[in-house]
């Protein structure tokens, strides 16, 4: 059982226009609804790909019904706090004659002290149980920044594995425990350090930086660049397939399942990467996130070049 904490879920609607025209009348193509948020999504990954996930995090409104009611048709364990504000909805932009694909996200409404302290009770009753423990997306505000510092701790207490896939103080308060992973992508690594990454060597030395003041391992994600992974002794470049993407969203979700899926099977860093860059090439195969098959992930595994470098 792999616990998935996110604060920040959604219902998600992806609309796919053959040409998008501002400030005018858009019939959309395609419209999909399901649900997303990254917490969700590393779940619905992790179910793929066999495993067991629990997701826990704050659902409120019809909105929260709904990504409750989507998540039980799949088989997946929740274990989640009913608020009173609405669950936020995201919606995802597809123009296929431009190839841009354009983000509108609502914003999480506050949650209350003693909401938060009902989904705290929740993870201390869950963590003795999971070998991992991932932490996904910004903390709803009213909930302590130092979250996840404390889910730490939990996961360090109990021998799981602790994983953070955030940014900015979310990230830098949970250094303060020892993470066993952080996996930012370039740009909120660059956020949280308050510097541009301007090429490999950079993010090479936010990497150690990050390591030096906690990390015990971190996988920094780039898109269609060579994502980075670092365990504080080794490093690894991870070539991720070319492919004809869909729609991108997810994928450093999906990565970050991919990872930790493999990491509680007993590989290495380098080799644990090459089926998070699997996982999530294949969540860019299709067109809602979080939505991807064991089979694409097995068969772009092949095709995923992963080498020990020096940086």
């Amino acid at each position: 059982m792999i616990l998935c904490i996110g604060t920040t879920p959604a219902a998600q609607r992806v609309m796919v226009f053959r040409q998008l025209a501002l400030d005018g009348v858009n019939r959309a193509a395609t419209t999909l609804d399901g649900v997303a948020g990254k917490s969700v999504n590393v779940a619905k990954v992790l179910k793929a790909l066999g495993e067991q996930p629990v997701a826990a995090g704050f659902l409120g409104g019809d909105r929260g019904e709904r990504v409750q009611a989507v998540l039980a048709e799949r088989g997946i364990e929740t274990a989640f706090v009913r608020v009173a504000s609405r669950t936020r909805e995201c919606v995802t932009v597809l123009d296929q004659t431009a190839g841009t694909i354009t983000e509108l996200v609502e914003e999480s409404p506050p949650v209350t002290a003693a909401e938060y302290e009902r989904l705290l009770t929740i993870i201390r009753e869950r963590v003795p149980r999971c070998p991992a423990v991932v932490m996904s997306g910004t903390i709803a505000p009213g909930a302590s920044p130092g979250l996840y510092r404390l889910v730490v701790q939990l996961a360090q207490e109990h021998g799981a594995l602790p994983v953070v896939d955030a940014q900015g103080v979310a990230l830098t308060e949970a250094l303060g425990a020892r993470p066993g992973l952080l996996k930012p992508n370039r740009a909120e690594l660059g956020e949280t350090l308050g510097r541009e990454l301007r090429d490999e060597a950079a993010v090479a030395a936010g990497m150690r930086e990050l390591c030096e003041r906690g990390a015990q391992r971190v996988v920094i994600t780039a898109g269609k660049e060579p994502a980075l992974a670092f365990d504080g002794r080794n490093s690894w470049r991870i070539r991720v397939p070319r492919i004809q993407a869909v729609n991108p969203i997810g994928s450093g979700d999906a990565f970050t399942a991919g990872l930790v899926w493999r990491l509680t099977r007993g590989d290495d860093l380098g080799e644990a990467c090459r089926w998070g860059a699997a996982a999530g090439a294949a969540n860019a195969l299709t067109l809602m996130p979080g939505e991807v098959s064991r089979e694409d992930v097995e068969r772009l595994a092949v095709e995923v070049v992963v080498e020990r470098i020096t940086v």
